[in-house]
Order: C-alpha cells, then structure tokens, then sequence
C-alpha cells in the first residue's frame, strides 16, 4: 500500500478515537515516561491498535499514544518510541511523527537518554540539542518523495528551532538550572560503543550519542514541524576510563534528569506560542 494511504488510515482511526486538534507532540525516549503523570489524560491508545503503527519492542518503551492537556495545550505524547536496531527502516521509525503532524501538531519535543562524549557533562545532567550528526546510514527520506507531506530537498541549516532552544534557555534560567547545548550523533546500535569509536566519535565533533532522535528530526524537518530536544547523560563515554555499561545505572541517571525535565517541560510549554 502507498505510505501516504497507511499515514490516511492511521489518522482517520485516531481522529475517531476522540484525537482533535492536538497542538503539540511529545516523545518520550528511555526512562523518561513520568512527564505523563502531569497530562490531563483524556484518551490512551495501545500502539498495537492503530492501523500501520509500529511496535515497540524495547523493555523501556511501553508503546501507547496519550492524548490530553498540559498546562493549557493539548497533547499528544508517544510513551516508546521506534528504533532501527529494532529491525525497523529509518521511515517506519518516523511514521508515527508524519501521524502526529498530519493530526494537527504544531510543535515536537523530543527527549532522548544519550551518552556524554563531552567529558564536561555529568550523569543526569540535561543537554539541549543543537545540532546533530547522522551516522545511521539510513535516512526517512530516502525513496520516493511524499510531495504531500514535503519538498524532495529540504533544508537542515537550523534543523532544531531556533526561537524553541533559545526559549527553553530562559525557562531553565528561571529555575536557576544551567542548561547547556551539543550536538547528538545517532548510531545505529543496540550495542553501545567501543573505545576507539567514542574518539572518534569525538573527533568528529559529536557531544553526545545516542540510537533515536535524528530520523524523527529529519522527518519533522520536512513537514516543516518546529521541534526542540532534550538528551539526559546517562552514562560518560571515556574512552580511556571506560566502565563496562550497566542498564540499571542507565535508567536511574535517566530519573535524575527527568525529575528536571518534567519541571522544564510544562512550564515551556506554557510560554511555546504555536
């Protein structure tokens, strides 16, 4: 079937489930669900119900879309998001962003735990993206264009919003938090990194790294979808200090960082005009 016939289906089912005029999407990477302990939850659907949608298949990603209010916006917050070493392609992992924007949403947050590169960060400390390096040697966009959805080119000067990065600065300023910027280099995974890809990976001017984001990015960039997103240093990638990688002590660093994200993020919210 068409992609765009599959995206048709995917939002006709949502818009009957109750799903009207959200304003902004929300994706929650690993570790990081409690942000919807603050939504007004009006609808909650099971990924596995939408017609076309993948399925998350990662022990942190409990994969169900929540619909409902935040502060005074109405949102759409993906609770598991898609990865390529999942076995899924850089467009299967982007369709369900193409489904949010085709409902109506304005603006994208993305949240992300990634590892620190940049051996100035601490663990649990929160890192605004700025910029990102694509290293998945794959790409949302690469087949047929969907001139519905974007231009066949488009461009990536900026590819995080201006207006939205500077915009969160002031909101962490206000709660006298430091929140620094960085550029994010997505691999492919599920394995984490060794020591000489990490050098290079530093190299190359990478501050972070994860295994998410970037496809999603490049997709809300076509579509002309804003977006903003946020990495919480879960572990620092020292290649000449390098402990051997502990999943627990990852999900716990990600719950420092959230309990910063999830007063940021309402509060930006508040102030986003969209």
């Amino acid at each position: 079937m068409e992609e765009y016939k599959k995206l048709e289906q995917a939002v006709y089912f949502l818009k009957n489930q109750g799903i009207k005029s959200p304003e902004i999407g929300i994706v929650l990477g690993t570790g990081l669900g409690k942000l919807t302990d603050l939504i007004e939850i009006e609808k909650t659907i099971d990924y596995r119900e939408i017609p076309n949608f993948p399925l998350s298949t990662v022990e942190f990603h409990s994969g169900k879309l929540i619909y409902g209010t935040l502060g005074d916006k109405k949102v759409l917050a993906m609770q598991g998001r898609f990865h390529m070493y999942e076995g899924y392609s850089a467009s299967e992992v982007v369709f369900p962003i193409r489904v949010l924007k085709m409902l109506g949403v304005k603006f994208m947050v993305l949240t992300n735990a990634a590892g620190g590169i940049n051996l100035s960060y601490e663990k649990g400390q929160l890192i605004l993206i700025d910029d990102h390096i694509n290293l998945l040697l794959d790409n949302p966009l690469i087949g047929r264009n969907i001139d519905k959805l974007g231009v066949r080119f488009p461009d990536m000067s900026a590819p995080y919003s201006n207006s939205g990065n500077e915009l969160l600065m002031a909101v962490a300023e206000a709660f006298d938090y430091n929140l620094q910027n960085g550029v994010y280099a997505a691999v492919i995974g599920p394995n984490l990194e060794t020591r000489a890809e990490y050098r290079f990976l530093k190299t190359i001017g990478a501050d972070l790294v994860g295994m998410s984001t970037v496809p999603e990015v490049i997709a809300a960039n076509h579509m002309n979808l804003p977006c903003v997103a946020i990495s919480i240093v879960t572990d620092l990638c020292d290649p000449d200090n390098l402990e051997e990688a502990n999943i627990g002590d990852i999900i716990a660093n990600a719950g420092i960082g959230e309990k910063i994200l999830i007063k940021l993020i309402p509060s930006f919210l508040q102030k986003l005009k969209v």
